[in-house]
C-alpha cells in the first residue's frame, strides 16, 4: 500500500482529494493531512510517504517552502493548486503533474496512477 499525505489549507479540499484517492486509486492510503508549512514538513518527516498532494499557497508560506526544508526530495509530488503561474517553478521539483482547482477526477486519477508507477518502478530497482 503505498502512502499519501495532503497538504491544503482548505479542510473541504483535503476531504475532497481523499475521498476521490479512496475511489479512483486502490492500493494507495491516506496516512495524514496538514494545513500548513510547518505541519506538512512534519508530516513527511515522521510519515515518510511515496507521495504527496501539495497546495502552493498555504497560511503560513508555500508548498515550495516545504520542498526546500528537504535536502533530496524522496517522495513523488503532485501539485494541486488554484494558481497556474508557478508551474514552471513546480516542475524545477521534479513534480509529477500540477493540477489545478477544481479537480478533474480523471486528470487526478491519471496523475495518481502516473505517480504510482514511477514509486513502483524506482522500488524494484
Amino acid at each position: 500500500m503505498l502512502r499519501v499525505v495532503i497538504i491544503d489549507d482548505e479542510a473541504h479540499v483535503r476531504d475532497s482529494l481523499s475521498k476521490l484517492l479512496g475511489r479512483c486509486c486502490p492500493g494507495m492510503a491516506v496516512s495524514g493531512e496538514a494545513s500548513t508549512v510547518s505541519q506538512g514538513i512534519a508530516m513527511i518527516r515522521d510519515l515518510h510517504p511515496d507521495l504527496v498532494l501539495l497546495d502552493i499557497q498555504l497560511e503560513d508560506g508555500t508548498g515550495f517552502d516545504i520542498l526546500n526544508a528537504f535536502p533530496e526530495v524522496d517522495f513523488k509530488v503532485i501539485f494541486i493548486t488554484a494558481y497556474d503561474h508557478y508551474a514552471v517553478q513546480a516542475f524545477r521539483f521534479s513534480a509529477v503533474d500540477y493540477i489545478l482547482k477544481p479537480v478533474n477526477p480523471e486528470l487526478f486519477a491519471e496523475a495518481v496512477g502516473r505517480a504510482a508507477h514511477m514509486i513502483q518502478a524506482h522500488e524494484q530497482l
